[in-house]
């Protein structure tokens, strides 16, 4: 790859966007065009500056009182062109990778893997062929292939539903602070957790957690 590729790199550690830049300012053809703690700075920066390539986290906090980067991302992805996007992240729950995927992620990086394998993320990104690393695949071959998740297609309100029941509301108090029933409540978190691919209570806690809700 002889092209500079520009790369905008999002995370709420400080300690992790100056390793990534460290490790950046080793590679001649990447440059590093901006830095986000949040998803509000990421999206303004999206707006200031063309980028090919987005280094994102996924737990962080986000535009309009969220705690994650997925409603970001998923909202750049459905723009024509967009920026490549590599997620790295500590995340390991399958189904989440897979709809990673799902929603148009070029590259999933687990930070695990990251020093030596962030570049070679970079590189497949931006030449437009899907990549993982070695963590990252290990997780996905976990799956059950039967089961895909559908993460790009959650409604606004499934969403904050999701948010709400995840941050310890119950249906009950839920519903009574949207002013909807408890049965319509239950129904939307349902269809939430098989969306995301989530089967049990468990699976929403350890979900929650990784992307950064609780």
């Amino acid at each position: 790859m002889t092209a500079t590729v520009r790369v905008i790199v999002a995370d709420d550690h400080s300690s992790v966007r100056a390793g990534v830049r460290s490790l950046l300012s080793a590679a001649p053809h990447v440059s590093v065009v901006g830095e986000a703690a949040d998803t509000q700075s990421l999206a303004e920066l999206l707006d200031q500056y063309h980028c090919d390539v987005i280094i994102s986290d996924l737990g962080m906090p986000g535009v309009g009182g969220e705690s994650n980067a997925i409603s970001l991302l998923r909202r750049v992805l459905r723009e024509s062109p967009h920026p490549r996007v590599v997620v790295l992240t500590m995340v390991h729950h399958a189904h989440t990778l897979v709809g990673l995927l799902h929603i148009g992620v070029s590259a999933i990086v687990d930070k695990r893997d990251a020093p030596g394998s962030l570049l070679c993320a970079i590189e497949a990104a931006a030449g437009g062929t899907p990549w993982l690393s070695g963590y990252a695949q290990r997780a996905l071959e976990s799956a059950d292939p039967s089961s895909r998740p559908r993460l790009g297609v959650l409604s606004p309100r499934e969403w904050e539903i999701f948010q709400m029941y995840a941050h310890g509301m119950t249906i009950d108090g839920i519903a009574r602070a949207l002013d909807r029933s408890s049965k319509t409540i239950s129904t939307q978190k349902r269809s939430a957790m098989r969306k995301l691919g989530l089967a049990s209570e468990a699976e929403l806690a350890d979900y929650a957690q990784q992307v950064g809700l609780i």
